[in-house]
């Protein structure tokens, strides 16, 4: 472990945007959410309607799991049901972008050939990621009990969201040391984190199966029971876990070499195909399973969100306060407009992580050098990034007619032009990511950053009526609001000119300097 602490100020120096950031981010949405939730329901009455109609819908349960009671707090910690998800996938992200993609990229032998022990690296991603999961949940915790909420329950939320962090911290460790790349890693992390999440549903949702709930870490974060007579034991199990999981993770990175993996390594064709002869098709190969994952995220995502709308009608019926919540989100004057116009804005930012991603290969190409074999050939480099583009902008289209399809067959309309027109919003994020990888390679992952912001201030801004100048720095501000608004297309085409100016810049830019930039 020589060395760890050393590693350990690296990554935190590497990571000392974008960790702030997405812990601000995620803190500032649950102390939203209990001030909508007040305002909402100001009563006991409203918020026991609330309950009777929510606590046994199977939709609901499935997306937010279980509703332990009527008080504010319950109704908060429901609310905040998927939270332990996003902090979870951000955990096990953080850990194999030290390790696995370190090792990838050459770094890892670069530091391992100072005075640093073999496991200090993984150590370092391990304590960072945790230790950035510990504040978010002490930050979550505290600042809501400096709104009113119990302490207890505040906390017991707040480290429930902990835990689920600090267990996939752990998954992504172990799954660094099953493969040979980071993709592989983060696509085993991945599914060990849907399959927690269908755990927990499965068991929530059951009468007779709800031990399948304790299989889950994301099982544990509701298991606490916030603000429902606090179980901390709970905690322990999670923590033994977690251990388990390091212990595992250092065992296996000792059995193999650096650059080695513990999988074997599927053996390519002798020759390529002929469909792999141009730099799309290559493209193709690249982005295509990622495109997969999101399309298959997302459309079991609208299935669900098109599943409760109805719920969400019968609970705005006879609550003008929460009519006039969903009202703010957008859409005509219907409830269900307003609804499904706000889970449409959703889709568009989560199209929008999509593009960034398909985006952000062309830098990852860069940085592993992998593009310069390619760019060495007769292959130039618009053309290369250029048709990584291509999935960035007409996969993300494709991604969201999908989930308006999704979305329309569970609530029984066609969404899918409601869901197409986030799609200019979408571009600009795209062709932002495509301006940072030309102009300032070293800071293109500030695209997840620009992202974060555009979500904080398209969720908790629009709820908490922030000023309209400042909710206007989001693309997503200046769309139609569909099904239900009226659509205008100046926004439209400004929108999409921002974007073409953006990827336009962006290429210009790589042509223009040099490559590869470490």
């Amino acid at each position: 472990m020589t060395g760890t602490w050393a590693l350990l100020r690296l990554v935190l120096r590497r990571d000392r945007l974008l960790m702030p950031l997405w812990i601000v981010c995620l803190a500032v949405a649950p102390m939203g959410y209990l001030s909508s939730i007040e305002a909402a329901y100001p009563d006991a009455a409203a918020r026991q309607h609330f309950y009777d109609l929510n606590a046994t819908s199977a939709t609901f349960v499935v997306r937010n799991g279980p509703l332990y009671g009527s008080s504010v707090g319950n109704l908060l910690a429901w609310q905040c049901g998927f939270v332990p998800v996003v902090v979870g996938l951000i955990a096990l992200l953080t850990v194999v972008r030290h390790t696995r993609t370190e090792e990838e990229a050459g770094r890892r032998e670069l530091t391992g050939a100072t005075v640093v022990g073999r496991h200090a690296g993984l150590a370092a991603a391990v304590i960072a990621a945790c230790g950035a999961c510990l504040v978010y949940g002490l930050l979550v915790g505290f600042g809501l009990a400096a709104q009113g909420a119990p302490l207890a329950g505040a906390l017991a939320l707040g480290l429930g969201f902990t835990v689920a962090g600090w267990a996939f911290a752990g998954v992504g460790a172990v799954a660094a040391q099953l493969t040979w790349g980071a993709s592989g890693a983060r696509g085993i992390g991945i599914g060990v984190l849907v399959l927690a999440f269908l755990l927990r549903a499965a068991g929530d949702s059951s009468t007779s199966a709800g031990w399948l709930a304790w299989l889950s870490p994301i099982g544990w974060a509701h298991r606490l029971r916030p603000f429902a007579g606090e179980q901390w034991w709970v905690l322990a199990l999670a923590l033994v876990f977690t251990g388990l999981l390091a212990v595992l993770a250092v065992v296996l990175s000792a059995r193999r070499d650096l650059g080695a993996a513990l999988l074997p390594a599927r053996l390519g064709r002798p020759a390529a195909k002929a469909s792999l002869r141009s730099p799309l098709a290559l493209a193709w190969r690249l982005q295509r399973g990622t495109l997969v994952v999101w399309t298959v995220c997302l459309a079991l995502i609208g299935l669900l969100m098109g599943g409760v709308a109805k719920n969400v009608e019968e609970m705005a019926r006879d609550n003008k306060a929460v009519a006039d919540v969903f009202a703010r989100l957008g859409g005509g004057g219907a409830v269900m407009d307003a609804y499904l116009a706000g889970t449409m804005t959703l889709f568009g930012l989560a199209a929008a992580g999509y593009a960034v991603q398909a985006t952000l290969k062309l830098r990852a190409e860069e940085a592993a050098g992998r593009a310069e074999p390619v760019l060495a050939t007769a292959v130039g480099r618009v053309g290369w990034a250029g048709a990584h583009l291509v999935f960035a902008l007409l996969g993300s289209a494709f991604l969201l007619a999908v989930t308006g399809l999704a979305t329309g067959a569970a609530y029984g309309a066609s969404l899918v032009p409601a869901a197409l027109a986030q799609l200019p919003a979408v571009w600009v994020l795209a062709g932002l990511s495509a301006l940072l990888i030309g102009f300032v390679p070293r800071f293109a992952a500030a695209a997840w950053g620009l992202l974060g912001a555009f979500l904080l201030l398209s969720l908790v801004g629009t709820a908490l009526q922030w000023n309209e100048a400042v909710l206007g720095i989001s693309p997503f501000q200046h769309l139609a609001r569909l099904p239900g608004g009226t659509f205008s297309v100046a926004p439209v085409v400004w929108l999409v000119v921002i974007a073409a100016a953006a990827v336009s810049g962006g290429l210009l830019a790589l042509r223009r300097r040099d490559m590869p930039v470490g």
